[in-house]
Formats: structure tokens, C-alpha cells, sequence
């Protein structure tokens, strides 16, 4: 019993420090933070919702690039359709572009050494951004850069939900068809987008910021503004848009795990007679999110809200409509990981016609899915709830 109780001791001071590592950790890193805003620029943006359009698309701007290519993304794979990307940026960097390539060490784990060796022997300059710091293992270990984003020449730019892999062209079982929004962007607003790849290359490779000249201007006239976050003003941000929603709000996100204060300002909306409506994956990629949400979804549709699992295939988008005035795309999930913990990029897109598009596109997926109901949630079984309180007590993690 002595050797028992011991036992129980130290991993309770075990745990008590790595509480004190991750608090510690998170202050040391808002001492450090620097919150930059970007006003409302005016070009054209294009949605795209499908791997196979994207990648005809984007790898089609990759080769007309005549000066830079600066690429960043959260999870590039180890399969053909990397590969393909890879080639292609290593004959652009042949003839004399300069291409940048900035990969999470996590999320981008499994790129083979070959390949990035390789790709310098090209000229392409790679870096893995986010590193653990060995003084807050704990802390960063959970801070991912989160962020998809690639600007070509300074003229064009990606944004969205998409990585780099076969499973995002359809190519995986279990989580095929994938459905994801991404953006393509022109206008001044790429200025601000390289102004943001620039800071997170800056960071991981130390290299001074360079300026940034102004960009082409685009014919089109669509007003939108780029926002990036580092874990913090996200939840300030969203909380103050859903205060000024009259009519509707449409959220779609793969995981849905509020902080308190934003859920409260979801239910006040919903007292106050806004139509909510959410939408979600009903396959999971990963293990107990689907759950975690579940206890969330059940305050929701007990004030009236709607909320559809998606079926036909997996669900990956990022967006919220609030009043067909505003419409926000981007990397940012609805959970507490992107309000609080990864770097994160948001377009909020002001103009009508795109948004009126955005929400058929909405409406579309909804056709696709299932309505759930507050008494089938309160009917889910034993080992449902079992997860269900395993993702409340992480829910800060997710």
C-alpha cells in the first residue's frame, strides 16, 4: 500500500508540474506576442471546394510563377500527389524563381528527408517552423502553425482548409469524398498575406524581414480583409461578430469545441431570435472530437438551433455566414486549438454576390447531410458518454 500511495504522489506532482509548464509556457509566449490587423483591401476571390479543382488550379498558377512561389502548410504527406507538388516546385526553382517552402515539424512529420534534401539541391529554401522550446516543452509542443498558404509572385494568393495529400483529392478510404473550402486570392490583400508568411519565415529561420513591395492591383472590386491569429484575439473577434448577428449565422467546421464565453454569445443570439445553424462531420478523423462536441450541440438545439452531420463523405470546411453581410474563410476550426493555441489565417469577405454564393454552397452541403435532434443526442449510449467526458477534460487541448 506504502509503495501504492507513492506512487499516486508522484504522479499527482507530475501532473501539477506539467500544469505549471504549460501555464508558464503560455504566459512567456503572450509577453511575446504581436498582434499585427490589415485593413479592407478591394480584388477578386474565387471559392473552391473540391481537392481536384484546387490542385488543377493551383498547381496551374505554380508553373506560370515568373519571380517567387512562397508556400506554407500545416501537413504535407508522403504519397504521389506530394511528390507532384514537389516536382513541380523544384522545376520552377530550376529556372531561376526563388521558391520558399515552410512546413509545421508536426503536422508535416512524414515529408521524407530525400525530398527536402533533394528540393535544396534545387534551390528551394525549406524550413520547419514551430519547433519545440525545450524550456516549454509542454506549452509549444501544442502550438502548431495551422496556417495553408501560398503566395505566387506577389500577385496571387491560396487560402482555405485544404493541405497537401491524396486523401484531400478523394484518394483515401474512410474519409472520401473530402469536402473543404479554399480561396483563391487577388488584390492588395497579398501584400498582407506575404507580409504574414514573411513573419512565420522570419521565426524559423531567423532571417530578417524583408520588405514588401505593393503587389499588382486586381480589376475586381471585392471588398475583403486577411486575419491572422497566434492563440489569442480570435475568440475576441468571433465573440463580437456573433453579438452583431440580427438575422442568421451558418457555421461549418469539422470540430466544434467553443470556449465558454463564445458558446454563451451563441445561446444569447439564439434567445434573442437569430437563426443558428451548424454543420458538421459525421465521419471523424480523429479519435473522440466527434464526441467532444456533442455536449456543446445538446445547449444549441435546446434553444432552437439546427445542427447537420454531413454525410457524404468528410466535412473539413472552414466558414461562418453571419446575415449574408459577412463571410469568413480561412484555416480556423471552431474549437478551442485555433482560438487559443495554433497560428491561424481568416479572409473575411464583405462582398454579396460571393457571399450569396458561399451560402448556396452552404446550403448545398446541408442537402448532403442529417439533421440531428436534441433527444437523439440524449440518447447516445455508455461508451458515447465515456468519450464525451474524455473530451471535456481535454476540451483545452482540442
Amino acid at each position: 500500500m506504502g509503495f501504492v500511495m507513492i506512487g499516486i504522489f508522484i504522479i499527482i506532482i507530475l501532473i501539477g508540474l506539467a500544469f505549471i509548464n504549460y501555464y508558464l509556457g503560455r504566459r512567456h509566449f503572450l509577453n511575446q506576442i504581436e498582434i499585427r490587423q490589415y485593413p479592407i483591401r478591394h480584388g477578386r476571390i474565387q471559392l473552391i471546394t473540391t481537392g481536384t479543382n484546387l490542385f488543377l488550379t493551383y498547381f496551374a498558377d505554380l508553373k506560370k510563377a515568373k519571380s517567387t512561389i512562397q508556400v506554407q502548410f500545416y501537413i504535407v504527406k508522403d504519397d504521389s500527389l506530394s511528390q507532384t507538388f514537389f516536382n513541380i516546385l523544384k522545376k520552377q526553382a530550376d529556372k531561376g524563381i526563388r521558391v520558399q517552402v515552410l512546413l509545421d515539424c508536426l503536422g508535416s512529420w512524414k515529408v521524407p528527408r530525400s525530398w527536402i534534401k533533394e528540393a535544396k539541391q534545387h534551390g528551394i529554401e525549406v524550413a520547419f517552423c514551430h519547433r519545440p522550446n525545450w524550456l516549454f516543452p509542454l506549452y509549444s509542443l501544442q502550438q502548431r502553425n495551422h496556417r495553408k498558404v501560398t503566395i505566387i509572385d506577389g500577385a496571387v494568393g491560396y487560402l482555405g482548409g485544404y493541405n497537401v495529400g491524396m486523401e484531400y483529392i478523394d484518394q483515401k478510404p474512410g474519409l472520401s469524398p473530402w469536402r473543404d473550402y479554399h480561396i483563391r486570392i487577388e488584390g492588395k490583400g497579398i501584400k498582407d498575406l506575404q507580409q504574414e508568411f514573411h513573419f512565420d519565415w522570419q521565426k524559423a529561420t531567423g532571417q530578417p524581414l524583408p520588405h514588401v513591395s505593393n503587389n499588382p492591383t486586381a480589376n475586381g472590386k471585392m471588398k475583403y480583409q486577411i486575419f491572422p491569429t497566434e492563440g489569442i484575439k480570435m475568440d475576441e473577434k468571433w465573440r463580437s461578430l456573433i453579438r452583431q448577428a440580427e438575422h442568421s449565422i451558418s457555421i461549418g467546421t469539422p470540430y466544434f469545441v467553443p470556449p465558454k464565453d463564445l458558446l454563451t454569445e451563441l445561446n444569447k443570439a439564439l434567445m434573442r431570435g437569430v437563426q443558428i445553424k451548424v454543420l458538421v462531420p459525421n465521419t471523424a478523423d480523429h479519435p473522440i472530437v466527434k464526441e467532444a462536441s456533442f455536449c456543446y450541440l445538446r445547449q444549441l438545439l435546446a434553444l432552437g438551433g439546427a445542427v447537420y452531420q454531413f454525410q457524404k463523405g468528410f466535412y473539413h470546411a472552414k466558414i461562418m455566414i453571419i446575415d449574408e453581410q459577412l463571410c469568413s474563410i480561412g484555416t480556423a476550426n471552431f474549437d478551442n486549438r485555433s482560438f487559443f493555441l495554433n497560428s491561424e489565417m481568416t479572409c473575411f469577405i464583405y462582398d454579396k454576390p460571393f457571399i450569396a454564393h458561399a451560402k448556396d454552397t452552404f446550403e448545398q452541403d446541408i442537402q448532403q447531410s442529417e439533421a440531428l435532434s436534441l433527444h437523439g443526442l440524449n440518447q447516445v449510449g455508455w461508451f458515447v458518454r465515456v468519450k464525451e467526458g474524455i473530451g471535456w477534460l481535454v476540451k483545452g487541448l482540442m
